[in-house]
């Protein structure tokens, strides 16, 4: 597998310059993504198999990626060193890289952001369970948020990982009395607050820089959803002004090929919306690899298709041999089945000439 061994040193250069994504990490176009969320260390994870047996380019891991849950990092450690040790995981680390940011329960506490007061010291174990190299930027930044480019000129595929919890402002409780089955759940309401923030001065600094970086493909990671509503669980809907500020950076900067891919949820969906930036957004949001929920009756308007509740994880294939690429948004079963689908050509995800 000299392409992936290849990309594991490359990947490492590039942080030892200082970079997010201003280098190539290797000529080889990446054509299969995979990624997943919501990862239990201390129950069975059989998905890696089956992840593996699909050989991915790639691997992202978006959040939950353990359940620590704590202020002490020695527990959060330890819950790291379980994931670890876990033979699938040390199997996939063996194939290709991995690239991670962290949802609320691997940041230390359940729906926590800015007020969680032991941020800064769970971003070094973070940091050092992945093996991120001693002159990379991330070790430097209030926050896990980074970005890498992949492919030559014309197949090039960047990825943005985003931070969610680091900077993100106190949610917003609303009056809540759950009914089964009325399909509009949840503890939060939105926080119209102007001052009220997702990810951060900083980061949204470095965000509008990385979209105006050359790519192709653009996959923007973010642990909880983009794109849908109905619920009020944990998503950028609840900070209404900050989605609209995300979309509208979008537009801003002209970046084409943005597709999102979210976790969080213990269910998967493919959600999709033009929100006026010229193309539709696409949020393929894929939980859990261990831990699904076996019931959801969320609504969401911008959903495609149906949810799916098993163990499931999922991926973005790019054929770039079509003279219009295809790009399809998958998510996978346990036995590496196809159960949802996405398929959009690469001109679809370009804003329109001149705009």
């Amino acid at each position: 597998m000299p392409f992936r061994l290849t990309a594991v040193v490359l990947i490492g250069y590039c942080f030892a310059l200082g970079t997010d994504a201003s280098l190539a990490v290797d000529d080889q176009p990446l054509e299969r993504i995979a990624f997943g969320s919501c990862a239990k260390q201390d129950e069975p994870q059989p998905i890696w198999k089956t992840i593996v047996e699909t050989e991915p380019d790639l691997f992202l891991f978006i959040g939950d990626n353990i359940y620590g849950d704590s202020e002490d990092m020695n527990v959060l450690r330890k819950k790291w060193n379980q994931l670890g040790a876990i033979d699938g995981y040390r199997r996939l680390k063996e194939v290709c890289p991995i690239l991670a940011t962290w949802d609320d329960h691997d940041y230390g506490v359940n729906d926590g952001g800015a007020e969680y007061p032991r941020k800064k010291e769970s971003q070094k174990v973070f940091l050092e369970f992945f093996e991120e190299p001693a002159d990379s930027p991330r070790w430097n930044r209030e926050g896990v948020y980074g970005a890498k480019l992949f492919g030559p000129e014309g197949k090039r595929v960047q990825v943005i990982l985003l931070d969610t919890r680091y900077h993100r402002s106190q949610l917003v409780k609303r009056i809540w009395r759950p009914e089964p089955g009325e399909g509009d759940k949840g503890p939060y309401g939105p926080n119209e607050d102007p001052a009220a923030t997702m990810l951060g001065d900083e980061q949204w600094k470095w965000l509008e820089e990385q979209l105006k970086v050359p790519a192709q493909v653009r996959i923007i990671a973010s642990s909880i959803q983009v794109i849908p509503d109905g619920h009020h669980w944990e998503k950028w809907g609840n900070l209404p002004r900050e989605r609209q500020r995300l979309f509208s950076l979008i537009e801003k900067t002209g970046a084409e090929g943005v597709i999102f891919i979210s976790g969080d949820r213990h269910s998967a969906e493919i959600s999709a919306v033009d929100p006026g930036v010229g193309y539709e957004l696409i949020d393929v949001t894929s939980s859990s690899l261990n831990r699904p929920s076996k019931w959801h009756s969320e609504l969401n308007p911008h959903r495609l298709g149906t949810k799916y509740t098993d163990e499931n994880f999922g991926m973005i294939t790019i054929d770039w041999q079509e003279e219009d690429p295809v790009v399809r948004c998958q998510v996978r079963s346990i036995e590496g089945e196809v159960v949802l689908q996405h398929r959009v050509r690469l001109s679809q995800l370009q804003p329109p000439v001149g705009d």
